[in-house]
């Protein structure tokens, strides 16, 4: 016995690669903060608050894992919808891509749930005015309906012919069902964010938030899948389909021209434009999201001569891809730490179950191509020797020097706007703890709570034509008793600068064409401020 289990151990062992060890310590480290989270919960396993309630598990595990899926129903439809039957080497591989990240978003909302076990609750009580009731059951489903185009596969594996016929008989009306359910499921986690007027920033929130998460999703989904085919050709030793990658990417463009262009619009329609071009942590991140996300590889897939090459082509992906992941963690967690009041740094427990689940979807993706007619017989010739490798994709190997260089610059140079991003943030954030601190009541035991101290009246400057100068008293704008301060000073004024606007300054213009102080002095709400003159200057 001994023996054999020596036999074993050493067999074991000798299929120990460096990148299999890799990824034992990540689940080993992932089950340690499993066992803490259902354990102890969410308080003992992670940085999150009643401030600040979604974090990196809703940011990267939900919001990137449904949208990097989506290259699931744009290639179904193409094929199976469209006809674009030359695109069909690649459908399955990206219907097994969109079938693992929605399971695997499933695994993340179990992580993320106070009462996991109550996640069934959606299929019994209905709540059709919730938006999370809606994305509820567009997950339920359209997981359900991935499973159904994934179950070919299986069927074929083990020599089910009837349960294939049946499959292939109405895969054509699953694949429409998909792409609606899909198309729901992208926007709504969108609209999400938009019934959060007041705590996300104006660089993100938009009424349009909707359409922009599914035109990136699209992005996001084709730059994947061209990503997908790349380290597919590396792990499998599979020809590589440049062909049909050079149509992905020509869609590419246009889509990420379009997310550009209306993104550029609805910032100027809504008067915030200003805000790109300020010295902040969120308009760097706005930056990084924009110009290299989304610009710089619309560009690059532009290029006839950037399609054609191996390296050119990834680079343009990668760069997708990041800007995709950098929108959807800004708009979860960027563009809400100026609300919240307080800084969120993801606890090493967030960042190991999040690893741990990407990299079960790489080990399932690799067992399922393995067992699995994922790709078709022609398409796995003999591995690719040495020699042919001219762009192995993993950084420290062959790839040449010109392109390794500007990939490190680039990584330098958003680790450094990231670290300075967090040191500005936690800045703010100070400030606005002091602030609060300031102006809120002090409860002392056994007393009554002391009157609430509020800031001194404030006199605006006033300009040349002024008739008196306006000063603003919070006493007559607040109940000492219950303050709602959050109604103005997370939209109109901002919190660190009092009688300051949140963008530009406060001036006679603004006031009459309906913003700041118009916006409750108008009539309905209080008298207006074009009722009288002396009603505001003294």
């Amino acid at each position: 016995m001994n023996t054999q289990l020596k036999t074993w151990i050493k067999g074991w062992l000798s299929h120990l690669t460096f990148w299999r060890t890799v990824a034992i310590t990540i689940f080993v480290l992932g089950l340690y903060a499993t066992v803490v989270r259902f354990a102890q919960g969410l308080g003992a396993a992670t940085n999150l608050s009643d401030e600040f309630p979604w974090g990196l598990w809703i940011g990267f595990d939900v919001l990137v894992g449904v949208g990097l899926a989506a290259g699931g129903f744009v290639l179904a439809a193409t094929v199976h919808v469209f006809h674009l039957e030359r695109y069909k080497p690649i459908a399955r591989p990206t219907i097994l891509t969109a079938f693992l990240g929605y399971m695997l978003v499933v695994v993340a909302l179990m992580f993320d749930l106070g009462l996991p076990y109550r996640i069934w609750h959606p299929l019994v009580m209905w709540n059709p005015h919730s938006v999370m009731f809606e994305v509820a059951w567009c997950v339920m489903l359209y997981t359900a309906v991935l499973a159904l185009e994934f179950s070919p596969l299986v069927f074929e594996r083990f020599g089910w012919v009837k349960p294939l016929r049946i499959v292939r008989a109405v895969f054509v009306p699953l694949v429409i069902v998909g792409v609606l359910l899909s198309t729901l499921h992208q926007s709504s986690l969108g609209t999400l964010y938009v019934i959060a007027s007041d705590k996300l920033h104006g660089l993100w929130y938009t009424p349009l938030l909707p359409v922009f998460f599914f035109i990136s999703a699209i992005a996001g989904g084709l730059a994947m899948t061209i990503f997908e085919s790349f380290m597919s050709r590396r792990a499998f030793g599979r020809r590589l389909e440049t062909e049909l990658l050079d149509g992905l990417a020509r869609a590419a463009v246009v889509v990420l021209a379009l997310y550009t262009l209306l993104k550029v619009e609805d910032l100027m329609g809504r008067g915030v434009l200003g805000l790109v071009f300020t010295v902040t942590p969120e308009s760097t991140m706005f930056w990084g999201e924009m110009a290299l996300g989304a610009i710089l590889p619309m560009i690059l897939f532009a290029i006839p001569q950037v399609r054609r090459n191996e390296t050119g082509m990834f680079l343009a992906a990668v760069l997708t891809v990041v800007g995709f992941i950098v929108n959807r963690l800004n708009v979860a967690i960027t563009g809400m730490a100026a609300s919240s009041g307080v800084l969120y740094i993801p606890s090493w427990m967030e960042f190991t179950v999040t690893i741990a689940i990407f990299t079960a979807g790489f080990v399932l993706f690799g067992l399922a191509v393995e067992h699995l007619a994922i790709y078709p017989v022609e398409e796995l010739p003999e591995p690719i020797t040495t020699r042919d490798r001219t762009v192995p994709l993993y950084l420290g190997g062959t790839l040449p020097k010109g392109v390794l260089i500007p990939l490190w610059a680039l990584f330098a140079v958003g680790a450094l706007l990231v670290a300075s991003s967090i040191r500005n943030a936690d800045a703010e954030a100070r400030i606005r703890q002091q602030s609060e601190v300031a102006t809120a009541p002090t409860a002392q035991p056994d007393e009554a709570a002391p009157e609430l101290k509020l800031p001194a009246p404030f006199a605006f400057a006033p300009a040349e034509e002024s008739p008196g100068v306006v000063t603003f008293d919070h006493r007559s704008h607040v109940d000492a008793g219950a303050p709602e301060c959050a109604a103005c000073h997370r939209n109109l004024f901002s919190l660190l600068e009092p009688g300051k606007p949140l963008e530009g300054d406060l001036s006679y213009e603004r006031v009459h064409e309906g913003d700041l102080c118009y916006s409750c002095h108008n009539g309905d709400e209080a008298s207006a401020v074009d009722d009288a003159c002396e009603s505001c200057h003294k």
